[in-house]
Formats: structure tokens, C-alpha cells, sequence
């Protein structure tokens, strides 16, 4: 958990602003749901996965209620899809939300147990791989309106219901074969959850990896179709990709298509990579048909992505990009004097009601102390103000680079200083 500073504020608002404007552009409506949820919402979409066994903060109220800081997204805005009956709008659905993410999740870099997410959900509507490139699409447009470069979107098909068994059965029966030379989690997850296996980035099942069957060749011929319409789409667009035969999300509900979205590194040529050469995804996501039926209703078809925010903001500085522009003071008050601080109040009042900014510093009495903060504020004009400003109803007006300075009637102030800036 981290705090979130004055000087990095300007990136998050520009991720803010962008994030908006692409949700516009697609017709995705914004969405909160509450930090606080039931446990049960999400013990339902996976017992046995990380998130549910390791990562999740529980809460236990005075009632009994057992709740969670909300750890993803996806889930919250299916429960609140249904709760609230969006399924009789205009089908497909598409929402979008901005907020922040609650993990147990070991310290490493660019992993916060409270981070914040961009998310882009498509629920509802036709079976139709149009949405699966435009859940790609979101993300991926998002950080290119912060002019994020190098970007790079892995994909792959982790099947359906039909297909993915008998591609598990494949894989469990080549790594039972291999179990002595594959780490201690590798073995865990052979019974439970295997298809993490090509998830393992540790530098003893690399080799095993390398040679472990891939699931492209056990696809059905839906799955296959699914892949190929979304990669087409993306063609007809000039999006460039590569697919990953070993990338698999960490959530048990995903289905089909998926995808994670990296900068800098290109893994196409050898996706088996090292865990120090192996980037953290800024955007991931991908189908999810059967998440509505995990969650005791009935089935929808949905496909969705989400963005880290601290991992956008973190690849904005490396690559020099500048956050929101700030409106910056050029203003400062200075004033001498009990009575002339008492009207600084009514003057910066009304700097504010003509849309001009101002800084001060009430706290100093000293005329010297006060020039001296002005100077720090690099700002391009001073309003000093003293016993004989307030008795004539004027205001020095101070050029700060040049030191030239005019008294001015208080109800020409405006006029002046917006000419003056």
C-alpha cells in the first residue's frame, strides 16, 4: 500500500481523463460498487485459485456478515448486473469503473496490496468475437492516449468446458512424467490447478515448460473459430499482437480468448521466459461466460479487461511522459499588516469567482518571509497590500521578474492582471 503524492497527482488525473474519454468513445457507463462485498460473491469464482485462498481480506461485522475488501472488479459489477437488472437494457451492457483493488499479495515491484484498476466490462448480449477485440481494444487504446510506447498484446485461447479437459489431461499426464524436476508449487498445482503450470516462472521448470504441450493444438473447432475472428479483427485494425500458447489468467472463471497487455519487452520470439526478464502486465483480461453461472445465475455471455493503474504510472515516468497539466498559480498575495490580511481573503475570493488562481501565505507577517515564498512559487505576480492599499481601496500589482510594479483601484484589479498574464 502506498500513498498516492501531490506530484504524482497529475498522472493519475491524466489516466483519469484518458480512461473517460476511451470509455466514451466506446459507450461504457461508469460503475462503483462498494470496497466492502460479501466473501461468498467471490469464493464462488474459485476456491481453489490464489485470490480466494491466499490473497483476499476478510472482514467480520458485529452481525456475523462476512465480507471482503473487494479484490477484483469483475465479479462486483456481475453481482450488481444482475442485482439491479441491467439484463433488461439494451443488450450488450458495457460498464466501466476506476477504483481501487485489495490483495494479500507478497511485496515485489509494482505489486501493491492496494492498487487501483481501469476496468471495461461487455456483459450480456450476442456470442460474438467483435467484443472480445473490443475488450482488447479498450485497454490498449487507453494507453496509447497516454502515449505509452512499446506496447505489446500477448493472446491465447484457454478453451471451454468441451476442449480445455482433454487438453488438462494431456498436460497433467506430461508433468506427472516430469515431477521431480519441477518446483514445489508446480507440483501443488498438478491436482489443482494445472493450468498454472505455464504460469511458473521459476527457473528450474523452464526447460519442463518449453517442452509441455500447448493448448492451441487441442482447441475445438468453436474455440479455434472464436480465436481466429478476434485476431482478424484486430488485423482489419492494425493492431499488432503475438500469441502466447502459455499464457493463462489467474481466475477460474476466464474462458476462450485472453489476453495481457505489456510494455518493453517482446516475448514472441520465446515466451518461456525468466522471471527476471518477464515484464508485469500493465492491462490483461478475456472472456468469462461461465462466471454468471459460478455466481448462481444464469448464464451470460461476457468478456472484459482490466488496466493497473500504479503499473500506467509507473511506465509514464520511465518513458518521460508528462501527467495532467496543472492550471499553476501566477498569483501570490502579500500583505502587511492585520487589516490588509483581513481584505487578502476578500481579494483572493474574488480572483477565484474571475477563474484566476492564486497562492498565499497568511501564516507569514514578515514583508521579506513573504517575497521570499513568492519567489518559491515562481509565480508572475504579487498583490501587496498595506494599510494605505486598504484605505484607498487599491493593490500594488509587483511584476516578479522584473520588479516594475503599479498601484491599481481594487475594481480594476481583474482587468489588469489578466492583461498583465
Amino acid at each position: 500500500m502506498k500513498d498516492v503524492l501531490p506530484f504524482e497527482q497529475p498522472y493519475w488525473e491524466k489516466i483519469r481523463q484518458a480512461a473517460n474519454k476511451i470509455a466514451d468513445a466506446y459507450s461504457f457507463s461508469r460503475i462503483d460498487t462498494p470496497i466492502a462485498e460479501s466473501a461468498e460473491i467471490f469464493e464462488r469464482t474459485g476456491e481453489a485459485t490464489d485470490l480466494v485462498e491466499k490473497q483476499m481480506y476478510f472482514i467480520k461485522t458485529k452481525g456475523g456478515d462476512k465480507l471482503v475488501l473487494r479484490p477484483e472488479g469483475t465479479a462486483a459489477v456481475m453481482r450488481a448486473y444482475f442485482e439491479h437488472g441491467m439484463s433488461k437494457l439494451s443488450q450488450p451492457t458495457r460498464l466501466f469503473y476506476f477504483g481501487p483493488i485489495f490483495r494479500y499479495e507478497q511485496p515485489q515491484a509494482m505489486r501493491f496490496r492496494q492498487h487501483h484498476q481501469v476496468g471495461f466490462e461487455i456483459i450480456g448480449g450476442e456470442n460474438d468475437a467483435i467484443y472480445d477485440a473490443q475488450a482488447i481494444l479498450a485497454p490498449f487504446r487507453l494507453m496509447e492516449e497516454l502515449k505509452i510506447k512499446n506496447l505489446v498484446i500477448q493472446i491465447n485461447s484457454i478453451g471451454c468446458r468441451h476442449c480445455r479437459p482433454v487438453y488438462i489431461k494431456k498436460l497433467q499426464q506430461y508433468y506427472k512424467n516430469n515431477q521431480d524436476k519441477v518446483c514445489v508449487d508446480c507440483r501443488k498445482r498438478l491436482l489443482t490447478r494445472p493450468l498454472r503450470l505455464l504460469d511458473c516462472k521459476n527457473e528450474k521448470c523452464l526447460p519442463i515448460k518449453a517442452e509441455a504441450p500447448i493448448i492451441l493444438d487441442y482447441l475445438c473447432s468453436n474455440c479455434r473459430k472464436r480465436l481466429k475472428e478476434t485476431l482478424e479483427y484486430l488485423d482489419n485494425l492494425s493492431v499488432f499482437y503475438t500469441v502466447n500458447p502459455y499464457l493463462v489468467r489467474g481466475l477460474d472463471y476466464y474462458n476462450g480468448v485472453i489476453f495481457e497487455i505489456f510494455c518493453g519487452v517482446d516475448l514472441s520470439s520465446n515466451p518461456v521466459v525468466s522471471q527476471q526478464n518477464f515484464p508485469p502486465a500493465l492491462a490483461s483480461g478475456g472472456r468469462y461466460d461461465y462466471l454468471s453461472e459460478m455466481m448462481g445465475e444464469r448464464k451470460v455471455f461476457a468478456v472484459g479487461s482490466s488496466v493497473g493503474v500504479e503499473r500506467v504510472v509507473e511506465t509514464m515516468k520511465s518513458q518521460g511522459l508528462a501527467g495532467q497539466a496543472k492550471n499553476e498559480a501566477k498569483i501570490f498575495l502579500i500583505h502587511i499588516g492585520e487589516e490588509a490580511k483581513k481584505r487578502d481573503l476578500v481579494i483572493l475570493e474574488e480572483l477565484r469567482k474571475s477563474g484566476l488562481k492564486a497562492l498565499e501565505s497568511f501564516g507569514k507577517e514578515l514583508l521579506k518571509s513573504q517575497l521570499r515564498a513568492a519567489d518559491k512559487g515562481k509565480v508572475k505576480l504579487a498583490l501587496i497590500s498595506g494599510q494605505k492599499e486598504v484605505f484607498e481601496e487599491s493593490v500594488i500589482i509587483r511584476d516578479m521578474g522584473t520588479g516594475n510594479q503599479e498601484t491599481v483601484p481594487l475594481n480594476k484589479m481583474v482587468e489588469v492582471i489578466k492583461k498583465k498574464l
